[in-house]
C-alpha cells in the first residue's frame, strides 16, 4: 500500500514530513549528526534490513539531507555525509530527545545532550531567533506566511485562534 505524498501540500510541516517523516530516515539522521557515515555502522547502529537502508539512503540523498561519497575505488565504497540541509536537522533530533525524555522514559534519561566544552548536561529550549526569549509559556498560534495561498489563509484564519499554548517546561 502506498502512503499518501505531502509533496504537494503548502504546509512547510508536511514538506518537511515529506523528507524526514519516516521513521528509519530520522534514526539514520540522528546516526549521521552522531557521526556514522558508513552504510555497514548504520546497518549495525540500527539493525535495519540492507534493502531497507539502501532505500532510505537513497532518498535522503535525493532530498539533500546526505551526500554519497566514493571513500574507496576497489571495490567501490561509499559513506554517507551530512549536507547542510542535513545538519539543520540536528535542533529538530535535540528537540524529539528532550521530549521523549520528558514524556516516556519513566526509567530515566537514557540519551542526554552534553556541551564538549564544559561537560554540562543541558536541557534545550526553543527560543525566537530575533530576541533569544523562550517561547515556552508565550501564547502562540500559525498564522499564514507572505507566500500562504487563500487555502492556507482560510485555514489559519483568526476564527482559529485558539491554538494550542507554547510548551511548558517539565521539571524532570
Amino acid at each position: 500500500m502506498r502512503r499518501k505524498s505531502f509533496e504537494a501540500m503548502e504546509c512547510p510541516i508536511a514538506r518537511s514530513l515529506e523528507r524526514v517523516g519516516e521513521w528509519w530516515s530520522m534514526l539514520i539522521l540522528r546516526d549521521a549528526i552522531n557521526g556514522v557515515t558508513r552504510f555497514d555502522a548504520f546497518e549495525a547502529s540500527l539493525k535495519i534490513a540492507p534493502n531497507m537502508l539502501t532505500r532510505r539512503l537513497r532518498t535522503l540523498v535525493e532530498d539533500g539531507l546526505l551526500e554519497r561519497r566514493l571513500y574507496k575505488e576497489r571495490p567501490k565504497r561509499y559513506e554517507y555525509v551530512l549536507t547542510d540541509r542535513g545538519r539543520d536537522f540536528f535542533p529538530v533530533i535535540l528537540a524529539l530527545l528532550d521530549y521523549g525524555n520528558r514524556h516516556f522514559a519513566p526509567e530515566g534519561e537514557a540519551l542526554q545532550i552534553v556541551d564538549l566544552d564544559t561537560g554540562r548536561t543541558l536541557d534545550p529550549v526553543l527560543v525566537d531567533r530575533a530576541t533569544g526569549e523562550p517561547l515556552a509559556g508565550k501564547r502562540l498560534k500559525l498564522a499564514p506566511g507572505p507566500a500562504a495561498s487563500a487555502a492556507m489563509c482560510e485555514r489559519y484564519a483568526e476564527k482559529h485562534e485558539a491554538s494550542a499554548p507554547a510548551p511548558r517546561r517539565v521539571k524532570r
